[in-house]
């Protein structure tokens, strides 16, 4: 450590394709590394800049996400920055074990058995929690620095006043915010939330960023195949459940909701294929529905394929 990788989101095969989607990345999710989603090439360059001072401080890798061709291969303005002033900003690494210091010699990577595992496991948990913060800071930080916008947890859009709220990830939220826009436009009160952070998920953030909505789409760019919905889904629902909790009726299968709002899994884009507008505004139109009382019959289902 510190490791920063720039991680290009594509589809696992087999079958064969290079497209987008985040099946590979989302594969890795419980690996220890710290997942940061870039919308665009400009996010992507910044973002790995904090990556590296985050890595150094939180003592964890960190991947940079951005989406395969829709991004990685897209002519986009990038605002790039003296390679003096981001050594400065980066500073000079001090590890603080170093192999080189043959009066101190000390062992990397060797089996970890029982003895020890579980302890070393229980550590990068904690590191984990910890670089929650650190992530903010160095978000701070670089805003200062650079002059750009702060970067955090997410971003919101619309969400002051929303009934409703669509969750995303990466370049999709780009075409979430636009049919945000127009919909209110309409007077209709929808709004966004651009997860930029996956890893650590910002539980508390986000269920005070949902205070007060009805009705909730998540956008997933993956299926994890396990009958619960996709990965950001199931996050979202577990981190939503102490609003969501229910109480035991009469018998140990029957529960009466006590509140919260609906929240409905809508996985798109697998192998790269796009997502419109008309998908998008679907999805709002088919949550403000359900805010106004329509029964959700799945929580999960898919946009844009052939069924």
């Amino acid at each position: 450590l510190p490791i920063v990788m720039a991680v290009v989101a594509r589809a696992l095969s087999a079958n064969l394709n290079i497209h987008c989607d985040h099946s590979d990345v989302m594969g890795a999710r419980d690996s220890g590394w710290i997942q940061i989603f870039a919308e665009d090439p400009q996010e992507a360059y910044d973002s790995l800049i904090q990556a590296v001072v985050i890595a150094e401080r939180a003592r964890l890798p960190v991947m940079v996400i951005t989406d395969g061709f829709i991004i990685s291969h897209a002519v986009h303005p990038v605002i790039v920055y003296p390679d003096e002033a981001v050594r400065e900003f980066i500073g000079e690494y001090e590890p603080e074990v170093s192999l080189l210091k043959v009066e101190n010699p000390v062992t990397m990577g060797p089996v970890d058995l029982p003895d020890y595992y579980m302890e070393h496991k229980r550590q990068q948990t904690e590191a984990m929690k910890q670089a929650k913060q650190i992530i903010l800071q160095v978000g701070e930080e670089f805003a200062n620095f650079f002059g750009t916008k702060v970067y955090g947890f997410m971003e919101l859009e619309g969400m002051d006043d929303a009934e409703v709220a669509v969750i995303s990830l990466g370049s999709s939220c780009g075409t979430v915010r636009e049919v945000v826009r127009k919909l209110r436009s309409q007077g209709l009160k929808v709004g966004a939330v651009k997860l930029r952070v996956f890893r650590p998920f910002p539980r508390d953030e986000l269920v005070r960023v949902l205070a007060g909505v009805q009705a909730i789409g998540v956008l997933d760019r993956a299926d994890s195949f396990s009958t619960m919905g996709g990965p950001l889904f199931t996050e979202v629902k577990a981190a939503l459940y102490d609003v969501l909790v229910t109480q035991r009726h009469t018998t140990a299968t029957q529960f009466i909701p006590l509140g919260g709002p609906k929240v409905v899994n809508y996985i798109y884009g697998l192998g790269g294929r796009d997502l419109t507008n008309e998908h998008v505004e679907e999805v709002f139109r088919e949550l403000l529905d359900i805010a106004a009382g329509k029964p959700v019959e799945e929580t999960w289902r898919y946009l844009g394929v052939r069924e």
